[in-house]
């Protein structure tokens, strides 16, 4: 539950996210400067499965989470008595993951008694551009109203984001996530788990026109995508050539195939820049860190718009990220109190949604 307090100076929170199998901690200032940020990645715990066990994610969650804390404190010279606050991920994401996060974070909320709040993870994307540091901070007149592409494993929706707290979905995949074609397209044709940066680096120098991968959606004059018809038309394209093609031919399988993804991708938010009239663009998730996806973008920005995608660091599952809007919250006098529960799927409450006909 989240209740009203009234509104205390927040200066500095430390903040925690451990929605999927990253974990992540961060130390954010409320002009959204980190601090610092360490994050752990579980890859090689996965990859013997090809995909991210639950499992085994919340356990290595509770094994690496307090010395992640802990370490952060350390390397950035600060204590426990250094930060006004707390913010965790609780919603949505893998149940017993959001457990961990949260659960620690209330333990230290109740013991420092010190407020905490508790962050919708895609929020803390969508509010990704804010953040800043020692070698990076957005352009200086980048603000609001912006339209803002979140693309991962698990999501890929645009938004209309008019101000903290104030965001409409405009458009959104029919069915698979371009994260998750990604990832499979990986495992069928060899490259394993994590798949969507594998076929990015084996897309280098291949032939982006060799293989024709449908574009599902692009004409459609809603912002609506989809990924599942290039996901199928790429597994009998694969299944119907030999082994030894395959393997010759990886770098032009994966470039045409992450082709038809950044095209879709590209074209939609375009259709919306012209639909809502706004050239200020963010792109932003786990995809965001595609390289294509990012040479492509920086087309755009020849082309008259507003291209903000933050760095790598703050594109994947990251701390930074809900540690700047749980603190724009807790500044806003909203903290969570102890009964707050972890949720796999986002509030009806998070989001408004006016997806976009023409």
């Amino acid at each position: 539950m989240v209740n009203q307090i009234q509104s205390n100076k927040f200066k500095k929170i430390l903040a925690v996210e451990t929605s999927c199998d990253d974990t992540s901690v961060a130390i954010v200032q409320d002009d959204g400067f980190v601090v610092h940020q360490l994050s752990a990645s579980q890859d090689k715990e996965h990859e013997l499965y090809g995909g991210i066990v639950p499992e085994i994610a919340s356990r290595n969650h509770s094994i690496v989470l307090l010395r992640l804390i802990e370490k952060v404190l350390h390397e950035a010279a600060l204590d426990y008595s250094s930060v006004d606050g707390f913010a965790v991920t609780n919603r949505p994401g893998l149940i017993g993951s959001l457990i961990v996060g949260l659960m620690t974070v209330k333990s230290l909320s109740h013991s420092l008694k010190k407020p905490y709040i508790g962050v919708n993870h895609l929020e803390g994307h969508l509010l990704a551009p804010f953040l800043k540091d020692k070698s990076y901070a957005p352009p200086e007149d980048f603000n609001y109203p912006f339209l803002a592409l979140a693309v991962s494993g698990g999501h890929s929706s645009i938004y209309l984001v008019k101000g903290p707290s104030d965001y409409t979905i405009i458009g959104m995949t029919k069915d698979d996530a371009a994260g998750e074609a990604f990832d499979k397209f990986g495992k069928m044709v060899g490259l394993g788990f994590p798949g969507g940066v594998r076929v990015d680096q084996n897309s280098k120098g291949g032939d982006k026109k060799a293989y024709d991968f449908p574009r599902s959606l692009v004409h459609d004059e809603s912002l609506m995508m989809s990924f599942s018809g290039l996901k199928s038309s790429a597994h009998r394209l694969v299944t119907s050539l030999p082994p030894e093609e395959v393997k010759n031919r990886l770098a032009d399988l994966c470039a045409s195939f992450q082709e038809s993804i950044v095209d879709v991708l590209i074209s939609k938010m375009i259709q919306a820049s012209k639909a809502y009239k706004i050239k200020r663009l963010v792109i932003t998730g786990g995809v965001s860190a595609n390289s294509r996806l990012r040479e492509r973008s920086e087309e755009l920005k020849n082309k008259g718009f507003q291209v903000v995608i933050p760095p790598i660091r703050y594109c994947t599952d990251n701390a930074a990220m809900i540690g700047y809007t749980g603190i724009l919250q807790l500044n806003r006098g909203k903290v969570s109190d102890l009964s707050l529960g972890p949720q796999t799927n986002s509030l009806e409450s998070d989001f408004k949604t006016d997806l976009f006909k023409a």
